[in-house]
């Protein structure tokens, strides 16, 4: 029998079809887990009720509200309820405001090594630290495995991270996974797993794998995981679960595609520069400027050590006079058992705030910083407006070194605050948690009796078009490389509230980066977007595919997409093409009027004869897709799509 890695193991158990599993060839998997959370969870759900399927089809489906707790108005609330009994009736689970972050959760509660997890939201490979296969989608992808159907994706090639040697105290899980950003940039994981093993794997606790997979998300992997070895065996006892455990280990002697070594030993703190996560290098080299908000916590950096560590580092100081602290827990538990040891305390002795229970910060919901400001985060994003404040500047960093930072109130490390660094070294997690899933709620045995709550706010799903034989447009976006979907879809507290009203939505598609832009494109009526690299990097919001189709955009032609967002652009019925040159992207302005002929025909073809009829040049673009992508496209989306095959079946 050939000997084989994680991550083939874990793919080759849930092929729906026989596969080679040669990289870049599709392959079909059978889903087990998804899990959604409330501002992106209305589309999908939505999508599911247009399906018109009685119950989902998952072995466990669960519904977090966790990201938009600030309720300015009646929408959010609105949502909430919505997003309650719609998991009543089609049997989903679902996590109150107040139990947590959607990834730590399920990773402490539900994750279980060997099993597929679908997640809509892009930093869902947080569960691949207990060696759970787990990819973040946009929502139409949930709705199609909620309705029992197989996810399909490219084979990833598989990346062997080798690590060996063990941190030093005041250096960081957090250090690891920006050392990779380094290396490998924001793009270089397109197409890619990444495997973490080694001996330097072993010394690493699950929350701190969790840092590590979850912000493989900022590098465009399909996803990253660690083996389910004696780590995760010893963390599903600490939380009651040791009966879902089962070892999943690479065979001795098997391949991989790739091959990386980090030293953990060699690492210093690193801080990522505004505004790319890749933008990488050592704290002692970052500009010593005046610091006005730190943020320890979110999914990324939120666990009991994480902030255990950080009120070590804090022990005995006082939050510099300019800084503000805030400090986001990621879940219940994790906040009940820092009280019980008198962390919460030591925290608010120092001068920190402590937050809701909730993302908040990290998608730019709450503790948007003054203008200009500069905030050190422990987050995972760094784009520029993703705090909700168009001109800050996020940094980001460990806990241990974002405490410092709030100490000096410029970037500081562990170890110029603290007499003796080694006492981080000490501090583990706990042997046990507390458990307490009280707020996670069951569905109704059969939901024929549940009558879905719906707000006025909460609007029918958009569905594209298919599209047609000639296709002659304005273009009305000229983007730059990096374009991320927080400068389609901007971040905050206001414009989360809107995500369950795409018409209302549509109105501030791009409204940071060109404020113009629906307006424009409304008055084009159907048009082009130009785009460069990684078009679409970040958050999985499909919002961000579903508003420039909702003001007419017909098909976006760029250098390279982000892998996320051209699933969601192909699933919402946007043609999502490359430049065959991209010497080509510079011949070409805003405004320019572009035409295809046989657009249809060029679709199955999978190239496209474009004229710049302003310009009076042509140029060939290609279109990266499989059979049943084109198929998909042609159809006018994944709903269409979908929806035609259960009424064939």
């Amino acid at each position: 029998m050939m000997k084989e890695n994680v991550a083939r193991k874990l793919i080759r158990r849930h092929l729906a079809a026989p596969s080679d599993m040669i990289p870049g060839s599709e392959i079909s998997l059978i889903v087990d887990h998804t899990l959604t959370h409330d501002i992106n969870a209305v589309m999908a759900y939505l999508a599911f009720e247009a399906l018109d399927v009685p119950r989902v089809k998952t072995k466990l489906s669960v519904s977090y509200i966790d990201h938009n707790l600030l309720q300015i108005d009646n929408k959010t609330p609105d949502d909430h309820i919505y997003l309650q009994t719609l998991a009543k009736k089609y049997g989903l689970v679902l996590s109150k405001a107040g139990n947590g972050i959607c990834h730590t959760l399920h990773c402490s509660r539900f994750a279980k090594p060997g099993l597929l997890l679908l997640g809509g939201d892009s930093h869902t490979p947080s569960c691949g630290a207990v060696g759970m296969l787990s990819i973040g989608v946009g929502g139409m992808d949930i709705a199609t495995a909620l309705a029992g159907f197989p996810y399909v994706l490219k084979m990833p090639q598989i990346v062997k991270v080798n690590l060996t040697g063990h941190l030093r105290a005041g250096v960081a899980a957090k250090d690891i996974v920006l050392e990779m950003l380094r290396r490998v940039s924001v793009k270089g994981g397109t197409g890619k797993l990444f495997e973490y093993v080694g001996d330097g794997a072993k010394t690493l606790s699950v929350p701190e794998r969790m840092t590590i997979t979850n912000m493989g998300a900022e590098m465009n992997a399909t996803t990253s995981l660690f083996p389910a070895d004696d780590v995760v065996r010893d963390y599903l006892r600490a939380q009651g679960r040791e009966g879902d455990f089962e070892e999943i280990l690479p065979d001795e002697g098997c391949s991989y595609d790739e091959e990386i070594d980090i030293d953990l030993s060699a690492l210093e703190p690193l801080i990522a520069l505004p505004h790319l996560p890749d933008h990488v290098v050592p704290v002692k080299e970052a500009p010593k400027v005046p610091v006005n908000q730190v943020f320890i916590g979110s999914c990324t950096n939120g666990s009991y050590s994480d902030f255990k560590k950080a009120a070590a580092v804090l022990k005995g100081h006082q939050v510099a006079e300019s800084v503000s602290l805030v400090c986001g827990i990621s879940s219940r538990q994790i906040y009940l058992k820092l009280m019980e040891d008198g962390v919460i305390g030591d925290l608010l002795n120092a001068g920190a705030r402590v937050l809701e229970l909730a993302c908040g910060p990290c998608c730019g919901i709450g503790c948007a910083p003054n203008s200009k400001g500069v905030s050190v985060r422990t987050s995972n994003r760094n784009f520029k407006g993703r705090s909700s404040t168009p001109d800050a500047s996020l940094y980001l960093v460990s806990p241990e070194t974002a405490a410092a930072t709030a100490i000096k109130g410029v970037f500081a490390t562990a170890d110029e605050v603290m007499d003796d660094v080694s006492v981080l070294a000490s501090i583990k997690e706990p042997d046990a948690y507390p458990v307490n899933d009280s707020l996670f709620l069951q569905p109704a045995p059969e939901g024929n009796d549940v009558t879905i709550v719906r707000g006025p706010n909460i609007k029918p799903l958009p569905v594209a078009d298919p599209p047609e034989d000639t296709l002659t447009a304005r273009v009305s976006l000229k983007a730059r490389d990096n374009v991320s979907t927080d400068d389609i879809t901007p971040a905050s507290a206001e414009f989360s509230s809107m995500r369950s009203n795409m018409p209302a939505m549509a109105q501030y598609a791009y409204c940071r980066y060109d404020p113009d832009f629906a307006k424009r494109a409304q008055t084009m009526k159907k048009s082009f977007i130009i785009g460069g690299s990684n078009y679409g990097q970040g958050s999985s919001r499909e919002h961000a595919a579903i508003t420039p189709m909702y003001l007419g955009v017909k098909m976006i032609i760029t250098k390279g997409f982000a892998r996320i967002h051209k699933n969601n652009l192909i699933n919402h019925g946007v043609i999502p093409a490359v430049f065959a040159d991209p010497s080509d992207y510079d011949k070409i302005d805003q405004e320019d009027e572009l035409s295809i002929e046989n657009l249809r025909e060029s679709l199955k073809n999978r190239e496209f004869i474009v004229t710049d009829e302003t310009k009076g040049f042509t140029f060939k673009a290609r279109l990266e897709v499989s059979d049943l992508e084109a198929d998909i496209l042609l159809a006018g989306g994944k709903l269409r799509y979908t929806k035609k095959r259960l009424a064939e079946a």
